[in-house]
């Protein structure tokens, strides 16, 4: 048995990651859970998210964001 949670995925947000996050539970694209969620709620969609997001929890692991110059020390004089 896993230990799957159904959270908002920070990482890979549109808006608030809600559709990332249910994605990421059913293991399948973002791009398909985007357009499904749209397609299904028409015009409540925007209720149903603002709901969603309210409700799950976020992950609790953020992914930190790559920099180019993470590494190095600018010195400007």
């Amino acid at each position: 048995m896993s230990n799957k949670r159904l959270v908002r995925n920070t990482h890979d947000e549109m808006i608030g990651g809600v559709c990332s996050g249910i994605a990421n539970y059913m293991n399948i694209d973002p791009v398909i859970v985007r357009l499904v969620f749209v397609l299904l709620f028409g015009h409540g969609s925007a209720l149903v998210y603002l709901i969603l997001w309210a409700l799950m929890p976020t992950d609790e692991e953020p992914v930190a964001k790559a920099h180019v110059f993470d590494e190095e020390e600018i010195v400007i004089n």
